[in-house]
């Protein structure tokens, strides 16, 4: 792959990079009361763009044929809403004794408290030749389930800033998040054959809409003198968010080929991509709305900034060895499900 095509591929991660460096450059453009008008052009609009954005690409009518795999369901689920955002909290315990950047770790479990992505573990699974299905299932439930779930994980676990009250953050959620995901769905059963013709370029749109979020979060951070990210603490949460993917990873491969599991090859590459891969879609706009007033917002950020191409690279390389794993261990149960032959006397 020559190095024009690469940074095409890879155009979004390169975004987040010049967004945090032009914010950097000149932070007051993106600030609160600056010339963009965060509190209200990202606050409001750009949120809302982009929950109506996921709700006219989501196609919920395709996802009733994997509708009937509960167990699968229930296991994804739990795993990436339950068992996570918990497993996080007590790994914390332990790390809350180190140097490391308190607002760095409390960034860590808001990583966990995130639903699945829309598209990365639907599209490392169909890569694989996993259930594509119970990929994009699991995707677009986990994301309506997140728009409840993961706001109320985040205020039990961290609690919500001072300026912004309960109610309000529930309010502000349901205008800005779920009217236009139903708006979308709304307009989606309307304009279906044409959007199903025209395939418009959804995952650009949003990916856009992100990094002028990320660019204003992080223009309230440069503003902000009292602010400081110590090299050390980066490093080591890069380290730790690496070995947190890998090790869940495993752990759901381990759970889900157990012998009484039930699970086919083709369902543990869905549940593995699934349980451990997190929304940078639906979380930065989340974090926005749940820690307004937080001055340490966009360190917060910082982590799912990482977590988000971290998961892509090492799903993207783990690829080949899945997919021939999952090869093998579908070859081998056809072997032993074949008839044997009778023995002749």
């Amino acid at each position: 792959m020559g190095l024009l095509e690469r940074l095409r591929k890879e155009w979004f991660i390169l975004g987040i990079v010049l967004v945090i460096a032009v914010a950097r450059l000149e932070p007051a453009v993106g600030v609160k009361g600056g010339p963009l008008k965060p509190e209200i052009t990202i606050t409001y609009i750009a949120v809302s763009a982009i929950f109506f954005n996921s709700g006219l690409s989501l196609k919920t009518e395709e996802l009733t044929s994997a509708l009937m795999h509960v167990k699968l369901h229930l296991f994804v689920q739990i795993f990436t809403l339950v068992f996570f955002p918990t497993a996080i909290w007590l790994f914390l315990q332990l790390l809350s004794i180190t140097p490391i950047n308190e607002w760095l770790l409390k960034g860590l479990q808001t990583v966990g408290c995130m639903p699945p992505p829309v598209s990365s573990a639907v599209i490392l699974t169909k890569a694989v030749g996993g259930n594509e299905a119970a990929a994009i299932f699991n995707s677009a439930f986990g994301s309506f389930l997140g728009i409840v779930i993961t706001p109320l994980l985040l205020l039990l676990f961290l609690g919500s800033s001072s300026s912004v009250p309960f109610t309000s953050i529930f309010s502000q959620l349901f205008m800005t998040v779920v009217v236009p995901l139903i708006i979308g769905q709304i307009v989606r059963r309307y304009i279906k054959d044409w959007l199903e013709r025209k395939k418009p370029p959804f995952g650009a749109i949003s990916s856009c809409v992100l990094l002028m979020i990320i660019y204003t979060t992080f223009c309230d951070t440069f503003a902000n003198p009292n602010i400081d990210l110590d090299k050390f603490s980066l490093i080591i949460i890069v380290l730790i968010i690496f070995s947190i993917q890998m090790s869940f990873m495993f752990l759901t491969f381990l759970f889900s080929t157990r012998n009484n599991s039930s699970f086919t090859p083709a369902d543990t590459v869905a549940i593995i991509f699934c349980s451990t891969h997190k929304s940078l879609t639906l979380g930065i706009p989340m974090l926005k709305i749940v820690f307004a007033g937080y001055e340490h917002l966009s360190l917060i950020s910082v982590p799912l900034l990482i977590y988000h191409p971290a998961q892509i690279l090492l799903g993207s390389l783990l690829v080949p060895t899945i997919k021939s794993w999952m090869v093998s261990r579908q070859k081998a149960l056809k072997l032993t499900r074949q008839p044997k032959a009778p023995v002749k006397v």
